[in-house]
């Protein structure tokens, strides 16, 4: 990452393994995805304050539509507007690789401020479910299971 010197907030590029070591330290209630279309990072007088990761929809039903990328993570340290600024920068890169449609999720409780800042607009409500574990295929635990969310999106 190149150094500013200024205190302002600027876009920065970020490798994958970069962005999932910054959300395993920051992230309040989620591990790094898996995997990811792009990732980003901003920063602040030469240091990296937030990530975001962005990859194909978890929803195989918005999935197979083919047109919508999801913002599957951000984190920052707490810096003001970090998240906000992540948001749009996402839904700038999304449209310019082609996409028409960016989604994310909260979970209940979260009030969504930055996303509100950044253009998207709530689609929808998802009840809390039991979890991701089937007999068919066993899973662990992922940390957010019982909790009602909310989609979001930007077009």
């Amino acid at each position: 990452m190149t150094a500013k010197t200024d205190s302002w907030l600027y876009i920065v590029p970020i490798s994958f393994a970069d962005a999932c070591a910054f959300v395993s330290d920051h992230h309040r209630h989620h591990r790094a995805p898996r995997g990811h279309k792009f990732s980003l990072g901003v920063a602040a007088a030469g240091t990296l304050v937030g990530v975001a990761i962005v990859g194909r929809p978890v929803s195989r039903v918005i999935q197979a539509a083919g047109d919508t990328l999801e913002v599957t993570r951000t984190a920052t340290d707490g810096t003001p507007n970090a998240n906000s600024m992540l948001y749009g920068a996402c839904w700038r890169i999304t449209k310019g690789l082609g996409y028409s449609r960016l989604i994310t999720y909260t979970q209940d409780g979260e009030t969504g401020a930055s996303l509100r800042a950044a253009g998207f607009r709530v689609v929808g409500e998802r009840p809390a479910r039991g979890g991701w574990n089937a007999p068919s295929r066993p899973r662990d635990a992922s940390g957010n299971d019982g909790i009602a969310r909310t989609l979001w999106e930007t077009a």
